[in-house]
This record gives C-alpha cells, sequence and structure tokens, in this order.
C-alpha cells in the first residue's frame, strides 16, 4: 500500500518508519540529527548550570487543579521552594503546572523542561520566563533531570511518571550516579506497585535486591516530603544553598 492510502495520522506514521530507505537517506537523517541532540545537550546544560540546587516534580499531565493531588503537590512545591530550593518539571499542565505553581507562590525558582508531543503538553504560566526550555528528545530531557536535580518528588502519574522514576533508581541501583532522594507521594497510589516490588520481585523472584528497597520512600504529606529532602542532605553535610 503507498502512504496516502492510510486513513489516519497514526497508520502513516508507521507505515513510514516501516518503509525502506536508502543508504544515503539514512546517513543524511542520522547526521543531521547528531547536530540538533548535540545543540539540545549544550542548551540544556549551559542553561541548567546557572540556575542552583533544583528538586524535580513528577505526575500526570492529566491531573485536574481540583484532585486532590494537584493540589498537594503545589503544596509540596511551595515548601519545598521555601526551604531554599528550586522546583524543576516538565513544565506541562497537571501535576507539572502545580508544581510550578507552588514554586512561583513561594518564591522560588520555578524551571520546566518542556517536550513537544502530539497530545497533552503544552507549558504552564508559572514558569520563569528564562527558565522554560523546549525539547525534542526525551533522552536528552532526562539527563536533564537526573543531572540537575538534588531529589525526586514523584507523585501519582502515567507511563511517563513511571520511566523517569524507575530510570533514577536503576541509574542510582548501578552507581552510574550518586544516590540522591526519590520520594513517592501518596500511599494509597503507590501501595499495590510497592507490594508488587516486594512480593514479586523481591521475594519470589529474587530479581531486586531487599537492600534496592531503601533507594526510595513512600510519604503522604508535604512536610514529610521536606523532613526527607532535608535528612538526608543534612547527613552529608549539606544545604539548599550551597
Amino acid at each position: 500500500m503507498r502512504l496516502e492510502d492510510f486513513d489516519n495520522d497514526e497508520d502513516k506514521v508507521i507505515q513510514d518508519s516501516l518503509k525502506q530507505k536508502t543508504w544515503n537517506e539514512i546517513k543524511s537523517n542520522d547526521s543531521w540529527a547528531i547536530f540538533k541532540i548535540m545543540s539540545e545537550f549544550v542548551n540544556g546544560y549551559e542553561s541548567m548550570g546557572r540556575i542552583g540546587p533544583c528538586v524535580s516534580i513528577f505526575g500526570s499531565a492529566r491531573t485536574k487543579p481540583d484532585d486532590k493531588y494537584y493540589q498537594l503537590a503545589e503544596k509540596i512545591a511551595f515548601k519545598i521552594s521555601k526551604a531554599g530550593y528550586g522546583v524543576i518539571t516538565g513544565g506541562g499542565p497537571g501535576i507539572m503546572e502545580a508544581g510550578n505553581k507552588g514554586a512561583h507562590l513561594g518564591g522560588g525558582t520555578s524551571v520546566g523542561l518542556n517536550i513537544e508531543l502530539p497530545f497533552e503538553q503544552h507549558f504552564n504560566p508559572y514558569i520563569d520566563h528564562d527558565k522554560n526550555l523546549n525539547f525534542d528528545y526525551f533522552f536528552v530531557r532526562k539527563v536533564m533531570f537526573v543531572k540537575y536535580s538534588q531529589g525526586f518528588v514523584v507523585m501519582p502519574g502515567g507511563f511517563g511518571t513511571l520511566d523517569e522514576m524507575f530510570e533514577a533508581i536503576t541509574l542510582i541501583q548501578t552507581k552510574k550516579i550518586g544516590k540522591f532522594p526519590i520520594i513517592l507521594v501518596g500511599v494509597e497510589f503507590w501501595s499495590g506497585l510497592i507490594d508488587w516490588v516486594k512480593t514479586v520481585l523481591v521475594e519470589k523472584m529474587h530479581t531486586v535486591s531487599p537492600e534496592d528497597l531503601n533507594l526510595f520512600k513512600v510519604v503522604d504529606t508535604e512536610d514529610e516530603v521536606v523532613e526527607a529532602l532535608d535528612k538526608f542532605y543534612k547527613k552529608y553535610d549539606l544545604s539548599p544553598n550551597f
């Protein structure tokens, strides 16, 4: 079938990706992609390197302002900013908006790492005007989260939230990066997943070590989040204002 014979855009994208490409097309596309990827890294490093200590807040883009987790994320970001940390989010709506809003109201640094998506994603109005970065590549964006965060606060979310959380846990577990606090917020939301990790991965299949469960903490309130951050950094005689 020809590309124009497909009825919807998704089928056209799949068909186009499966289409046999010539060597010249592959070489040309890959070469230009390398420069674009490099430019995103350079721009990200230069912009984020000036921002100072921050905590990243993750969660669903679909969460509405009247949802209890939106309101909790806003309170957490407010308290984090008052404790001396900036806040980094994915820059979009939902939990990300709540995080930037709380930081903005708290007078703290409010950073948005936005990305082009076919749905859901648009930057929210609470990001500092000079700290709104746009990315085309997920992996470049995730490097910025990990490299420039002093902690991860993970609110209820979907596949993207789980991806960011488990990547950070894996990098710490494999000692590719230094340990930092990973705080999951919402015992009700996370308990099923944590129980599965304990009973299946740790106890039944032995694919995860029992001590790996110490790589993250599950809490329910904004005070517990700030306490976990402060406890971690005071142990190493560090403060958010270094």
